[in-house]
């Protein structure tokens, strides 16, 4: 804890980096059980088989073209933003020529589903430190706010069109892909009450010339909202 009683900003720089490194982890995991992927990794895997470039590279790209949506969208990157797009795709090449890929089945489900916890950590992780919202969470969230409609509809509409796209490149679509969606909503948001960080307390107001003033009514705080992973990245 730092002095003014909220959290040191080494520790949020290490839960920040923390956890994007897990969550391309993860991500390298669950491509290699060999079962299906999160809908961002299909198209990025489409791509990467079109072009030659590693899957990881791939994710780097679609994260910076997804970021430049943000301009006419009017939304501001942060240290978390601009992170996402490089650490994820790093983290998931290097996990990819270390990680061998299973032969078994019984292996390759635990390891689908230990990828998709490992996913859900690492959101609780990456989001909490509040360095700001990964490309894809701020497409979403952007979108929200220029058309009017719900967060659940543009989410929905976007994954179903990333996903269409990326299974039509050749992407793998299977039973991990549908375990992803099911799963990793409920997951992150446990994890993200799981790694909150505490919120810097206000400063009291300096007194006027004519004493204190009066205190003013203030809203019952509210815990904040869990925000989805990559798009739960990348809900970075």
């Amino acid at each position: 804890m730092s002095a003014s009683g909220g959290p040191s900003l080494a520790r949020r720089l290490i839960q920040l980096y923390g956890g994007l490194v897990l969550y391309g982890v993860s991500a390298g995991l669950q491509l290699r059980a060999g079962l299906g992927l999160a809908p961002w990794d299909v198209l990025s895997q489409g791509v990467a088989g079109r072009t030659g470039l590693s899957i990881g590279t791939v994710s780097i790209l679609i994260g910076a073209l997804v970021l430049l949506l943000w301009v006419p969208l009017r939304q501001r990157p942060g240290l978390g933003t601009v992170s996402n797009v490089l650490v994820i795709g790093l983290a998931l090449d290097a996990t990819l020529a270390l990680a061998p890929a299973p032969g078994s089945l019984w292996v390759r489900v635990p390891l689908l589903v230990l990828s998709i916890v490992l996913g859900a950590v690492a959101t609780g992780l990456y989001i909490t430190p509040r360095f700001g919202p990964g490309p894809r969470d701020g497409l979403m969230t952007g979108l929200h706010r220029r058309t009017g409609r719900s967060v659940r509809l543009v989410r929905t509409c976007i994954e179903v069109v990333v996903l269409a796209t990326g299974f039509a490149l050749g992407g793998s679509v299977g039973a991990g892909t549908v375990l992803y969606a099911v799963g990793i909503g409920p997951l992150s948001q446990f994890f993200l009450r799981a790694f909150a960080l505490p919120e810097r307390p206000e400063q009291p107001r300096p007194e006027g010339p004519e004493g204190p003033r009066e205190p003013r009514d203030t809203a019952v705080p509210v815990a904040p909202s869990a925000v989805t992973a990559r798009e739960v990245p990348d809900l970075v």
